[in-house]
C-alpha cells in the first residue's frame, strides 16, 4: 500500500468501501514548522462517476484497487443483460441494464470507442468516448434555405435520446453528439 504522497493521477484507490480514480492532486503545506503536508485529491467514483474531494496526510496509507479499462463493442442484448465484447481478445463482459442506463442513450450496435471499466476482475461500468455518431429517427422536416442560425428543433435518435439540432438537419441523417453535454456537435463524416 502506498502513502498518500506516492499516489499519482489516474490511479485507482479504495476509500470508504468504494473504488475511485484520482483525477487531481494538490499538495498543501501548512505554514507552521511542525505541520505535516496534506494531499487534497479530487476523486471520481468508478461505478457512478460521483465526485469527491478528500484530504490525506502525507504518510497516510492508501489502498490501491485493481482497476483496468478494456476496449469493447456492444455484442448483443439478452433481456436486461447487455453483453460487450473485448475488441482485442474477445472476452465477453455482461452488464445489467440498470448499471449502464444513462450510457445506453449513446450506445448503438455500431458505436465505437467504448471502454469497459473493470475493478478487481469484474465489469462495473462503461466509459463513453467524448462524441458518438447516431442516426436521427424522427425530426421535423428540414427547411429549404435554412441558414446555419441558432434556431433549432428537437430530434429523436436511434437510441431514444432527444437532442436539439439545427433546422437544416433531417430524419435519417447521421450526427455527432457530445456524450458529456448531451448536445448536437456536427453532421457525421460520410
Amino acid at each position: 500500500m502506498p502513502k498518500a504522497s506516492e499516489v499519482k493521477k489516474n490511479a485507482a484507490i479504495e476509500h470508504n468501501d468504494k473504488v475511485y480514480v484520482v483525477k487531481d492532486i494538490n499538495k498543501l503545506t501548512p505554514s507552521g514548522r511542525a505541520g505535516a503536508s496534506l494531499y487534497r485529491m479530487r476523486l471520481y467514483e468508478v461505478t457512478t462517476g460521483a465526485k469527491a474531494d478528500e484530504s490525506f496526510k502525507a504518510d497516510e496509507m492508501i489502498k490501491t484497487a485493481d482497476f483496468m479499462r478494456q476496449p469493447v463493442t456492444l455484442s448483443y442484448i439478452d433481456g436486461d443483460e447487455y453483453v460487450f465484447m473485448n475488441t482485442e481478445d474477445y472476452t465477453p463482459y455482461n452488464l445489467n441494464k440498470e448499471t449502464i442506463e444513462e450510457e445506453l442513450l449513446f450506445i448503438a450496435e455500431d458505436t465505437t470507442g467504448l471502454q469497459v471499466m473493470i475493478v478487481n476482475g469484474s465489469a462495473v461500468g462503461i466509459e463513453l468516448p467524448p462524441n458518438v455518431e447516431l442516426v436521427i429517427t424522427e425530426t421535423d422536416p428540414s427547411i429549404k434555405g435554412a441558414s446555419a442560425s441558432a434556431r433549432t428543433k428537437p430530434a429523436t435518435l436511434s437510441t431514444g435520446l432527444t437532442v436539439q439540432v439545427p433546422e437544416y438537419i433531417s430524419s435519417g441523417e447521421r450526427i455527432k453528439v457530445s456524450t458529456s453535454e448531451h448536445k448536437f456537435v456536427s453532421r457525421a463524416d460520410k
